[in-house]
């Protein structure tokens, strides 16, 4: 683990020192392991495929920003599981705003408003939690993660999943006791 994390720094500063091939080290080192976590979290493996090419994409744009505090494999997860999460997020609007046909014949325009104040509520919930406990939630319950696979993907224990989770979810619930009216003050009263 220490002699990869030695090799990820030396090309990483390759490549922040102009050397754009030593790019080419860092995605053949973690491209299957990305496109693993990925997979799990899209199910389909073109959009998986899609999906890591952005990331490696968006990790070459931000290379300048890993502080190296922590290890590179986990700042390289971190920035790719936020720009799915950043794209599913995205596609969850305009599914609700831009319903098929199909589905639309079926949904009433009540059905079709719940639904997007249902989204507005849970972004306004979710808004309240730090970064990193947002990220974990999602993957728990958007991506059915379980913590073994959180803990691996985040670079964090098991028990710092756990906690994190039980955190986020008390302070969404102390939230919602707070705050009267929306989607899920109502489901949260009538548990």
């Amino acid at each position: 683990m220490i002699l990869e994390q030695q090799d990820d720094i030396y090309f990483l500063e390759q490549v922040l020192a102009g050397n754009k091939q030593a790019f080419a080290f860092i995605i053949n080192r973690y491209k299957n392991r990305l496109y693993a976590v990925v997979l799990r979290m899209v199910k389909n493996p073109e959009d998986a495929k899609d999906l890591v090419q952005e990331c490696f994409i968006k990790v070459y744009q931000q290379l300048g920003k890993y502080d190296r505090k922590g290890s590179f494999s986990s700042w390289l997860y971190r920035v790719s599981v936020n720009h799915c999460m950043d794209t599913f997020r995205k596609k969850k609007l305009e599914t609700v705003e831009f319903l098929d046909e199909k589905e639309s014949g079926s949904l009433t325009p009540e059905i079709v408003y719940l639904q997007k104040e249902k989204y507005k509520h849970l972004e306004k919930l979710l808004a309240i939690l730090s970064k990193e406990d947002r990220l974990v939630v999602l993957l728990k319950y958007t991506n059915d993660l379980s913590y073994e696979e959180i803990g691996e993907m985040l670079d964090i224990p098991v028990q710092t999943v756990a906690n994190k989770i039980h955190r986020a979810k008390k302070k969404m619930r102390e939230n919602m006791e707070r705050k009267e009216g929306g989607y899920f003050h109502e489901m949260y009263q009538n548990r």
